[in-house]
């Protein structure tokens, strides 16, 4: 057990630490009790003994694992793409394309290992509902693995989360509950697990800790496996984003534990503090507005998020985030999120860096998910207007940069 795992247990039995002791008590005058009876039966000493095995239960708890599993044997692996870059600069570029999961999203992964932590600790019981503090994504992959073992699912979410991603939760049998300020889903989510004796997921906090960085097809293995054929199968830097942090963390540790040289950056969006909390080691640091970039970038610094395991980090302009999808659709014919343009700005920033110093190699970024979901946003005019984003700029620096690999200073 790791010191998180400490934690974690420290914190899920609070709440029935008083009530531990109260049985202690009973326990012990019940051990008298019990001794004496056995005392008398044959002077053997007794034993407090309290099975609470609950055969429904576990019969529902193996079906519900089996579901899950299931869906993760049926699904097949996600594609690595190439996005098209000039040959003499003897560079690779790969695009791990998420969105092909059953749910569009990198969070399907997410989902699926958070659902198995819950069923195998005993925190999702049936009938209980499943909470979660969600800007989307994550929230229509647990929606979907909910609807999958029975259990009702309730998704709080800021009130400017894109109405396709509302609409996928209650497609997918969920219930959106929304607020206004985004800093309050975490509270928002835990009263109302404790008010209905639900489940509060938390992906903020178990992400890092729910998938097994070591390997057992996580996205770290997935990308090594894929590039193996590859000219250059080790990438120079594997760029992600952070919104729990959970997918850096294992991309980063499964680097370091199968002794990779790959460097691990993250890029953040404007309205996040994961930059900053990782620039000063400041776990406090909290920014006032959410991020436009939805999926990534958080208010807080959150526990997911492991910044030790981290070699680089760059503050993204959420303008070139645009900018950058827009050149992926130009590029390849695929429309994605805008988290997917953050990553992608900065790939191409360390290619640009790796065309001037003369290097070769590969880099890898994400699709995190689909751009339909996104339409009236980061494809629409009007509301890059209506937000005070020029992309102009960041859509010349990138021509710029596929033309003859410069970078604007």
């Amino acid at each position: 057990m790791d010191a998180n795992d400490s934690d974690e247990t420290g914190e899920r039995s609070d709440g029935a630490s008083g009530a531990g002791r109260a049985c202690e008590g009973a326990g012990t005058a019940g051990a008298t009790g019990a001794a004496g009876a056995s005392d008398r039966a044959g002077g053997r000493t007794g034993t407090v003994d309290l099975d609470r095995t609950d055969t429904g239960y576990r019969a529902w708890l193996k079906e519900a694992v089996r579901k899950v599993q299931a869906d993760a044997n049926r699904s097949a692996d996600t594609h690595l793409l190439r996005f098209p870059l000039p040959e003499s600069w003897g560079i690779d570029l790969y695009l791990k394309d998420e969105s092909t999961h059953p749910t569009g999203s990198l969070k399907h992964r997410l989902a699926r290992s958070l659902f198995l932590y819950g069923l195998c600790n005993g925190w999702i019981r049936p009938g209980k509902p499943v909470i979660e503090a969600s800007s989307g994504s994550t929230a229509v992959s647990e929606a979907y693995f909910a609807g999958l073992i029975g259990v009702p699912f309730v998704a709080v979410l800021p009130r400017t989360t894109a109405h396709e991603k509302q609409r996928l939760i209650e497609f997918h049998g969920g219930r959106c509950h929304l607020v206004d300020d985004p800093r309050t889903v975490y509270e928002v989510s835990a009263r109302l697990a404790a008010e209905t004796g639900g489940h509060y997921m938390d992906q903020f906090t178990y992400a890092e800790r729910a998938t097994d960085w070591r390997g057992n097809n996580n996205i770290a293995e997935s990308m090594f496996q894929q590039l193996r054929r590859e000219r250059y199968p080790d990438p120079a830097w594997i760029v992600a984003t952070a919104g729990t942090g959970g997918t850096s963390a294992t991309i980063a540790r499964y680097v370091h534990y199968m002794q990779h040289d790959t460097r691990i950056c993250v890029a953040d969006p404007e309205n996040s503090c994961f930059f900053d909390g990782w620039l000063t080691g400041d776990k406090s640091v909290s920014c006032e507005r959410g991020s436009r970039i939805e999926g990534i970038g958080r208010p807080r610094m959150e526990p997911s998020f492991v910044p030790g395991a981290i070699d680089r980090m760059m503050k993204v302009p959420d303008a070139a985030s645009v900018a950058a999808v827009r050149a992926l659709d130009t590029a390849i014919g695929r429309k994605a999120g805008g988290s997917t343009g953050t990553g992608l700005w900065g790939a191409f920033k360390i290619i640009a860096e790796m065309v001037a110093e003369g290097r070769t190699g590969s880099v890898v970024t994400l699709i995190c998910d689909p751009g339909d979901r996104y339409l009236d946003k980061y494809y629409s005019d009007a509301w890059l207007a209506a937000q005070g984003l020029d992309i102009a700029p960041y859509a010349a620096a990138i021509d710029a940069f596929l033309a003859d690999g410069s970078w604007p200073d």
